[in-house]
């Protein structure tokens, strides 16, 4: 059995609609595991649009102000991830 991972919404009469349709070059049967996200999955993997704008502000003002570190140090102390 082949795999082939896609995305796509259930809509309100419980059907799959997928984001865009599978190739294929054969009509064939399919086994379909679905696997939903948890509401705190939804929204540690999707922070709203304020969240991303004050992150954007904080990374700049600490770019503009000179609170970097320099690239060659950010692996230092981290064994083997």
């Amino acid at each position: 059995m082949k795999a082939i991972k896609v995305t796509g919404t259930i809509n309100t009469d419980g059907q799959l609609i997928l984001d865009n349709p599978i190739t294929t070059d054969q009509n064939s049967r399919v086994e379909v595991i679905v696997l939903i996200q948890e509401t705190s999955e939804i929204d540690q993997n999707n922070p709203s649009k304020e969240v991303i704008v004050e992150d954007f502000r904080q990374a700049w003002h600490e770019a503009m102000t000179g609170q970097t570190i320099p690239a060659s140090q950010i692996w230092e102390g981290i064994e083997d991830v």
